[in-house]
Order: C-alpha cells, then sequence, then structure tokens
C-alpha cells in the first residue's frame, strides 16, 4: 500500500533549477518514485552533469537549458517536454533568484524586476503553460518552493522574501481556481538548507552560530529532506492537499 501511495509511474515532470541542490535532489526522488523527468537551468554543462548522475540511477531523464526569468524559454521548456514524453502531470517551480544583499534602500530597480522575473513570474508563466496538459490528463500537480522568507522577512533579503511571499499567495489563488481541474497546487518553505545557493549563509561561522542557537533541531537541512517533501506532495500520498504551505525548516519559524 506504502509503495502504491508514492508511485509516480507514467507521470512527466518539469523541474526548474534542478542542475544541483535542492532541485537536483526533488529530480531524483521524483525520478526514482518511475516519473519521467526533464530538467532545467540555465547552465547546460551543469544539466549535462547532473542528468548523468541521474541516467545513472536509471531514471529516464532529458535536460533543457532555459531562463526561468523569460517567457519564450519557459514556452520552450514546456514545448520540449511535450514533444518528447507527450504529456506534463507534475512542475516544480524551484528556480530562484537574489543578486543583491542588503536593505530595500539600497536595492536598485535591475536587481527588483530580476528577482520578480524569476521567483514569481516564472512559475506564474510555467503553470499557466502546464494547465492544457493537467486538463487532458485529468489533472496535475504543481509544487512551488518558496522560502520561510515568505513567511518572516528576512534580515538583508527583503525583495527576494516579498517575491517568496508572492508566490505563496500565488499558490493559494491557482489551488482554488485550478481545483475544479484536479490540479493540486502546494508550497514548500525550506529553512536553511546546505546548498550553492545558501553558501555564504552557512560558511559564515557567526551567522551559523546565531541561527543554530534559534533551531529547536539545531542543525541545518539538506536538500533530500526537501526532495523528499516533495515526492509527498507529487505523490497520490497527498491526493487531499492543496493549498497547502509546508514547512522544512528545523522548527526555525516556531
Amino acid at each position: 500500500m506504502s509503495e502504491t501511495l508514492f508511485d509516480l509511474s507514467g507521470k512527466v515532470a518539469i523541474v526548474t533549477g534542478a542542475s544541483r541542490g535542492i532541485g537536483e535532489s526533488i529530480a531524483e526522488k521524483l525520478g526514482l518514485a518511475g516519473a519521467k523527468i526533464v530538467i532545467s537551468g540555465r547552465k547546460q554543462e551543469a544539466l549535462i552533469l547532473s542528468s548523468q548522475k541521474l541516467h545513472n540511477l536509471g531514471i529516464d531523464c532529458q535536460y533543457f537549458a532555459s531562463n526561468n526569468g523569460v517567457e519564450s524559454e519557459n514556452q520552450a521548456l514546456v514545448d520540449f517536454t511535450l514533444q518528447n514524453y507527450g504529456a506534463v502531470d507534475i512542475l516544480v517551480n524551484n528556480s530562484a533568484s537574489n543578486p543583491v544583499f542588503g536593505p530595500v534602500e539600497e536595492t536598485e530597480s535591475w536587481a527588483f524586476d530580476k528577482i520578480m522575473s524569476v521567483n514569481l513570474k516564472g512559475p506564474f508563466d510555467l503553470s499557466k503553460m502546464v494547465l492544457p496538459s493537467f486538463k487532458e490528463r485529468g489533472g496535475g500537480v504543481i509544487i512551488n518552493i518558496s522560502s520561510i522568507g515568505g513567511l518572516r522577512p528576512e534580515p538583508g533579503l527583503g525583495i527576494y522574501s516579498v517575491s517568496k511571499a508572492a508566490l505563496i499567495s500565488l499558490s493559494k489563488v491557482m489551488a482554488k481556481e485550478w481545483g475544479q481541474f484536479n490540479v493540486r497546487v502546494n508550497t514548500i518553505c525550506p529553512g536553511l538548507i546546505q546548498t550553492k545557493f545558501s553558501e555564504a549563509l552557512w560558511t559564515n561561522d557567526k551567522i551559523m552560530k546565531m541561527m543554530l542557537l534559534q533551531l529547536p533541531l539545531a542543525r541545518i537541512g539538506s536538500p533530500d529532506e526537501i526532495a523528499a517533501l516533495a515526492l509527498y506532495l507529487a505523490s497520490p500520498a497527498s491526493a487531499y492537499s492543496t493549498g497547502a504551505v509546508f514547512t522544512a525548516d528545523g522548527g526555525y519559524t516556531i
């Protein structure tokens, strides 16, 4: 029974920002559960390496280099997936951008635009683009990777936090509007996870000392721990969950 609950055989998943870290781990977990995977990201060389890892695990995987902040490239990603696998059943919006660190008053317009285009408009575009396939298949799953910054603004990450809060709201709107099509939309808010994206934080001894004092579990998380939650949300095990926000932060937001 438990194997059936987490079985993704016959499903096709797109995972953005999947050349490393959380995205790569999610692609691996969904692939090992039986899904066919298309991974995307901006750097083709990194995608090739990631896809080779997945192939070595016996996962049916393709890669497509694209910028999640460009609408035409998002459409090309969806078209590529449909041409290769014939459908889309699962979309994981994991790509994120944060080119600046500092107070809002010092954040320039170009940085605001880039953050919003990747962190919010990209998931908006891709979600709409895969909806026709979801309707044809009788349903689908969208998993948006937000952040605890979307629940509680983090110092120095003001506009990034705004974008992630908006992504949570977008998820709820889509869950409410698309439930009639048997489309489920849920959000994961990771805390501090040991990835390249957050390296500036977990390699800073002073910041880590402060963080660990606020973490009931007294440690940072791993990409696999976010991927396990994504597998639950992508699978039949979570069939009655939509519009929900799941934290995986070691208790940081308690």
